[in-house]
């Protein structure tokens, strides 16, 4: 039996044929694209290397049939507004039968959102929150173009979610996009292109994975997907702590290069069962110090505590996981509650340090107290509600100040007992 067997297999459970990934693919997209129209438009990154495999995935839908009408650079790290609004008008010259992303989970995230401007106009504070894009769709009588995600990174899986994150710089605030119709149609994932991510990405990138798995399976106790997120977030916690530090120390390790795209990908079926909450949401407020995924596998410490006495299961699950890996006791098998949520903290933060993250906000050049104001009034917008509804013990506006503000002031210091507990044990 392979090693990634069961990854492979919830992976193919969860996008089918629709999605092409492993070594060597790139040359299959414009097999992948076929159906989908005969004028294309190219949205890519730039980065060392980035030239020979856009000209593979050029040549492929060439050979396929469709034209490449034109070629678009990507956007800047967390999808900044300005980048967004130069791909649409891009897109909108080109007017094309279907786009073709490649690059990370900015640049695909800022094709998804620029199509979605290109198609019904106004501003794109219209569509932040859930499901408004389908809502503006079916009003319209419109339909987006077709997308075709090529991933770079093993990080956020927006190649295969229904989530576009685009930061307003000015502000340093990041609001999200929350729809099934922004979807790409089909997705592609060489794992080969992944051999040059720094090895900040690359430790940044398997920890959002995590991150994604954790908090949606904090969230899904008693829920109807709750078996099946166990089956997820298990394989993405066994993969990301066995191979990340294997990676960190030879960044071309084919097989862990493998294993970390599996566990990025299971992230995202992750996110595409339920939602992500706290750690996320305070993500949103970090930009201008933090990359996302280190500021959320940062934060997840502490709403860890937070949520614990909701999630006793769950902690059993990742705190054997972190067991297997040496950065928890097994003992946190037999724990429940607040015990349980301090050792699974206290094992997230040992791993955090094995591959070279900080643990505290504390310790992060740029941070201030205002961050802290930042992220408590976001968690106040009626656009980033989703959050605090996903939340295994659910907040409101009124109630963010007494139990997020301890939370963000622990992840400040690193002291977990300032943390209160709104459900008890």
């Amino acid at each position: 039996m392979s090693e990634f067997s069961t990854a492979y297999k919830l992976i193919k459970q969860f996008k089918g044929d629709a999605y092409l990934s492993g070594y060597g693919v790139l040359p299959r997209v414009g097999e992948l694209a076929g159906g989908l129209g005969k004028r294309a438009a190219l949205v890519r990154d730039v980065f060392p290397g980035s030239e020979e495999y856009a000209a593979a995935i050029r040549k492929s839908l060439e050979s396929s049939g469709a034209e490449v009408a034109g070629v678009i650079d990507g956007a800047a790290p967390n999808a900044p507004r300005e980048d967004l609004f130069r791909i649409t008008e891009q897109l909108t010259e080109l007017q094309p039968d279907f786009y073709v992303s490649f690059g990370g989970g900015s640049t695909i995230d800022a094709a998804k959102a620029a199509e979605v401007l290109r198609v019904l106009g106004g501003s794109i504070d219209d569509y932040f929150g859930t499901g408004l894009v389908t809502e503006a769709l079916k009003r319209s009588g419109k339909k987006l173009t077709p997308h075709v995600a090529i991933q770079t990174a093993s990080s956020s899986a927006a190649h295969l979610t229904k989530y576009s994150n685009i930061t307003d710089a000015r502000t340093g605030q990041k609001k999200l996009i929350v729809d099934e119709a922004i979807v790409p149609a089909r997705a592609a994932y060489d794992y080969e292109v992944s051999f040059g991510a720094p090895r900040a990405l690359t430790s940044d990138g398997a920890l959002d994975g995590f991150s994604h798995s954790l908090e949606v399976l904090y969230g899904a106790v008693d829920k109807p997907y709750y078996g099946l997120m166990t089956e997820v977030a298990r394989e993405t916690f066994r993969l990301a702590l066995t191979y990340l530090p294997r990676v960190m120390e030879n960044p071309r390790d084919g097989e862990g290069r493998e294993a970390l795209a599996l566990a990025t990908d299971l992230g995202g079926y992750a996110i595409m069962l339920g939602g992500t909450n706290g750690a996320h949401l305070t993500s949103f407020s970090l930009v201008d110090i933090l990359s996302h995924g280190r500021a959320c596998i940062m934060m997840n410490p502490y709403y860890t505590v937070f949520y614990a006495p909701a999630v006793t299961e769950p902690l059993r699950l990742a705190g054997m996981e972190l067991a297997r890996a040496g950065a928890a006791d097994s003992a946190v098998a037999e724990m429940s509650g607040r015990e349980a949520g301090m050792a699974v903290a206290e094992g997230i933060r040992r791993f955090e340090q094995r591959v070279s993250v900080p643990t505290t906000l504390g310790e992060v050049a740029g941070f201030s107290h205002a961050h802290i104001e930042r992220a408590l009034a976001a968690a106040k917008n009626p656009q980033l509600r989703m959050k605090l509804q996903n939340m295994p013990v659910p907040l409101t506006p009124e109630t963010v100040d007494d139990y997020m503000g301890p939370v963000l002031e622990a992840g400040k210091t690193g002291d977990l007992s300032v943390i209160k507990n709104l459900v008890q044990a």
